[in-house]
């Protein structure tokens, strides 16, 4: 049996709170960046191509993580992580990566960024996701292995953890 990492005490904390609301605290200190440095200047025209394209990206970033989340609550599992799984998802948009919702939200906020012609909050976004790949998902896999076992490593050998 593998033991579930213990993170540190400030991520431990951090654990606590939604991964979802972790990425929008992400975004909001990139808003607060945006109004310290000199605003991002943008002719009209690529501005409107970035603000469709940002639009686009978030949507399909939504898509996903709904798509995923909706998995989850058909089986009535959880999405804390940490906490004993009741199902093994591995159908849907779980075919292509392991973590849907991660990249689903990480499209979201990059298309937030397009859609507000925004440059500052992807600092914020690469902590995010430093967080998220270093303390969340090893807690997450930990406890699928612990639970799953050998379907769990097939699983981790066939699929990549973000795309």
């Amino acid at each position: 049996m593998h033991s579930t990492p213990t993170p540190s005490p400030p991520f431990r904390l951090l654990l606590r709170i939604p991964v979802p609301w972790v990425f929008v605290l992400g975004y909001l200190i990139g808003v607060a960046l945006e109004r310290l440095l000199p605003p991002l200047r943008m002719a009209p025209r690529p501005h409107l191509t970035i603000q469709l394209a940002g639009a686009a990206v978030f949507l399909i970033g939504g898509m996903i993580a709904g798509w995923a989340l909706l998995l989850f609550h058909r089986e009535r599992t959880t999405t804390t992580p940490g906490e004993a799984s009741s199902a093994f998802v591995n159908r849907g948009p779980y075919r292509f990566t392991r973590n849907p919702m991660y990249v689903g939200l990480t499209l979201a906020y990059l298309g937030e960024m397009g859609i507000l012609a925004q440059a500052a909050p992807l600092l914020p976004l690469l902590l995010v996701l430093g967080y998220v790949n270093r303390t969340v998902i090893p807690v997450e896999e930990a406890k699928l292995r612990e639970l799953f076992g050998q379907t769990y490593d097939d699983y981790r050998a066939r699929v990549r953890r973000w795309i």
